[in-house]
Order: structure tokens, then C-alpha cells, then sequence
């Protein structure tokens, strides 16, 4: 028995030990446990002095040239759009009231009453039973007309009759047209 006797406390003595291990493994662990959680991080926290910087180059200085060069083509550019936006539109309102129908209206009628006085102008002049000379003003333009002896070798004749007509613009410019008369018959 008292090999048996021995043997048990051998086996009692490894369970001590065994166990014994564990509550110091047990242990190691916490320790490590709270070492890495809650005294390393601050421990080896190292700081710098703070310092804070302007990202902006009004208030930094650096680069400030490019970036007034930047925010005034911002502008110009902008100011560009809007003006040429507004050009547009008012060349589409007029391209509009020139469509209309009364504009329609209107340049037609003038057209028709231009054609009427040219016409009786013509025929007042050509036929020899019109005036001999006249005035009058169309659109702030001043014609006078007279028909007279050619004096001219150049343009007609001597002797046949040519009608002399000056139009004076509103600027004051002159235009003289000599037209033979009785030239252009078919």
C-alpha cells in the first residue's frame, strides 16, 4: 500500500503543480491584458506642438497672386456669360417681333408703296409730261431731281435730255445719278 500510497501523492502533487501553473498562466494573461490595454497606450503617446496653417492664400500669402489671377478670371469669365446671354436674348426678341405677323404686315406695305413711287417717279420722268424738277424726302434723305440738257459727252449725247439726280444722306454724303432719258427702252 504504500506504493500506492505514493504514487497518489505523486498524482496530487502534479495536480497541485498543474494547477498551480494555470492560476499563475491565469494570471500572466490579466496582467498582459491590462498592461497592453490600459498603460501602454499611454505610455507611448508622444504629442507635437500644435500649429494651424491657413489653407487660404488671402490669408497664408503663398500663392496669393495666382489666386486673385484665378478668382478674376472666375469673374470675367461669369460677367462674359451673362452679357453674352443677353445678347441672345435680345437677338431672339427681335428675331421674334421680326417674325411677327405685323412686322410681316408692315414690311410689305412698305415695300408696296416704295414700289408705287418709284414707279410713278419713273413714269413722271420718262414720259416728258411730268415735272421738270422736284424735291422730296424718303427716310431722312433728301432727292432732287430735275431733267435737263445733256452737258456731258461722257454719259450721253449733247443736246438729249438726261434727268440729274442728287440724294443727300442724313450723314451729308452726296450721291449724283445722271440717267439719259429715253435710255433703257426695249
Amino acid at each position: 500500500m504504500e506504493k500506492r500510497e505514493k504514487e497518489r501523492i505523486k498524482i496530487m502533487l502534479k495536480e497541485q503543480k498543474i494547477k498551480r501553473f494555470q492560476s499563475q498562466l491565469v494570471l500572466a494573461i490579466i496582467i498582459l491584458w491590462i498592461f497592453t490595454i490600459l498603460i501602454l497606450p499611454f505610455s507611448a503617446a508622444h504629442g507635437t506642438e500644435l500649429s494651424h496653417k491657413f489653407k487660404s492664400p488671402s490669408f497664408s500669402g503663398v500663392g496669393v497672386s495666382s489666386h486673385y489671377l484665378t478668382i478674376e478670371n472666375q469673374q470675367k469669365s461669369r460677367t462674359d456669360q451673362i452679357a453674352s446671354d443677353i445678347e441672345a436674348a435680345l437677338l431672339a426678341a427681335r428675331r421674334a417681333e421680326d417674325s411677327s405677323l405685323l412686322s410681316k404686315f408692315v414690311r410689305n406695305f412698305e415695300s408696296r408703296v416704295y414700289s408705287q413711287l418709284s414707279k410713278q417717279l419713273v413714269d413722271s420722268l420718262f414720259d416728258g409730261t411730268g415735272a421738270q424738277y422736284g424735291s422730296f424726302v424718303l427716310e431722312g434723305n433728301t432727292i432732287t431731281y430735275q431733267v435737263q440738257p445733256c452737258d456731258d459727252l461722257s454719259t450721253c449725247a449733247i443736246g438729249d435730255e438726261v434727268i440729274s439726280m442728287d440724294i443727300i444722306a442724313d450723314d451729308g454724303s452726296t450721291t449724283n445719278i445722271t440717267i439719259p432719258v429715253g435710255a433703257g427702252t426695249f
